[in-house]
């Protein structure tokens, strides 16, 4: 009864998905592509046998890019079907596709498109990635045989909370699974209370991710170009970039050397360039913006010729948009980086001595600091880190990060850091050896989905 509920209740507000997705699309116009393939209407042929990896955004996109990797590797002729719920998860998972592979939108979740979907694709296996797991999919799964596991999975305090307020709905939808694979003895905690057949504690597949070489390299000679610190507010999300801006303009120039003393710092320490990479591409314009309000100019990484520009603008140079600021501001406000590219955060982690960690100086969670660490960026964390709590404690227990109370906090913390280049340089060895030590979720997770497979065979 509960599931007819809200099967009903997703079937009735599909006009207002749609009406959704048109807002949406307005900023990020991937959102207007293919919007049938939400209700289960394709233009690709049918097909039967795939492996099927449901991603829903950016972040489950590249976890499931390590993943598919080595089952590719393992698994030579692997056919691909793959569902994304975002449009920047979309965009990412255009990237893995190879020739003959499908890639269409997750359907929504009503007994309809579900049924539409699976009918069209029948595929052989269903690896969701990290969170997503909907009553109708998996009921419909279940009832077909189709085995739908649960990879990198994660359930933090919070959402166990609220699942469990939709315990009629929930419960069903966990047990319906054929495996769960946790990233940690919490998750599978937390995913075990709700029936979820948990198999094993793998770790997080973000581990083994290796970081673009070439970006690498390319922000260590950046970073060496330059000669001073780079602190970077990383993955930033709405809020956090005024926060940062006002903790800047209250150390301008001319008093840069009382704020250093004050705090027992090295005077040179507060000579750094200042880098902000907002987490969502629709927000580089209104960050830039805001940038300006606040009286400093802003170098945007799409305008950067072989080099960044300096960290004080010269008002002639061609490299800086146009923000009317007059030349006492210039001497007294340096100028602010803003990271506006995808898929470069491997560059902006090895050009950063330090980075302060998007989502969680604001009350979401965090992002992930895999990434950082294993740049050899170390990583200050706001107070806010529930989304990943045991990585956040266990990087701090390694010394790859430091968590704080809040913005001032980390920018004092971020300072001391570079004011001590012997400091910084432990503290990334440090981030370094964590990410290491971390590694082998992959190939746990690739040999369950291969036992599975064989069995279901």
């Amino acid at each position: 009864m509960v599931r007819a509920l809200y099967s009903f209740l997703t079937w009735l507000i599909q006009p207002l998905l749609r009406r959704k997705l048109a807002r949406r699309a307005v900023a990020e116009p991937g959102y207007a592509v293919a919007i049938p393939e939400r209700f289960g209407h394709y233009t690709v042929p049918p097909d039967q046998g795939r492996v099927w990896i449901h991603a829903v955004s950016l972040g489950e996109t590249r976890a499931a890019a390590i993943l598919l990797a080595q089952l590719r590797e393992q698994m030579p002729g692997l056919r691909l079907l793959l569902t994304n719920g975002t449009a920047t998860g979309r965009a990412e998972g255009e990237k893995l596709l190879r020739p003959g592979d499908v890639q269409v939108w997750q359907p929504w979740d009503t007994p309809g498109a579900v049924a539409r979907f699976l009918d069209h694709f029948q595929p052989g296996i269903g690896i969701l990635m990290e969170t997503e797991v909907w009553p109708n999919l998996t009921a419909a799964c279940a009832a077909r045989g189709v085995p739908l596991v649960l990879a990198n999975a994660r359930l933090n305090e919070r959402s166990f909370v609220k699942t469990l307020r939709l315990d009629g709905l929930a419960r069903p939808a966990y047990r319906a699974l054929a495996a769960v694979w946790a990233q940690t003895e919490g998750d599978a905690a937390r995913l075990r209370a709700l029936g979820a057949p948990v198999q094993g504690v793998f770790g997080n597949l973000k581990f083994d991710a290796t970081p673009d070489p070439m970006q690498r390299e390319q922000g260590r000679i950046w970073r060496t170009a330059l000669g001073r610190p780079v602190i970077l507010l990383a993955s930033s999300r709405e809020g956090e970039e005024e926060l940062l801006l006002k903790e800047i303009k209250a150390f301008p120039s001319a008093e840069r050397s009382k704020f250093a003393i004050n705090r027992g710092l090295n005077q040179s320490a507060p000579g750094v360039q200042w880098l902000i990479v907002p987490r969502h591409p629709q927000r580089f314009d209104e960050v830039a913006a805001l940038i300006g309000r606040h009286g400093f100019p802003v170098s945007r990484r799409s305008t950067w010729g072989a080099m960044p520009p300096a960290a004080t603008l010269d008002a002639a140079s061609g490299v800086m948009d146009a923000t009317a600021i007059d030349t006492a501001t210039l001497e007294d406000r340096p100028s602010i980086w803003l990271g506006d590219s995808l898929g470069e955060m491997a560059l902006y982690y090895s050009l950063s001595d330090v980075a302060l960690l998007g989502g969680s100086f604001a009350p979401l969670g965090g992002q992930n600091l895999i990434e950082a660490a294993a740049c050899g960026c170390p990583v200050v964390m706001g107070p806010h880190t529930f989304n990943f709590a045991e990585a956040a404690e266990l990087a701090q227990a390694a010394g790859a990060a430091q968590s704080v109370s809040d913005m001032e906090a980390g920018c004092r913390a971020a300072l001391t850091w570079v004011a001590d280049p012997a400091q910084q340089r432990e503290r990334a060895d440090a981030a370094e050896a964590f990410a290491a030590a971390h590694r082998g979720a992959c190939e746990r997770t690739v040999r369950a989905i291969k036992d599975l497979m064989a069995k279901a065979d």
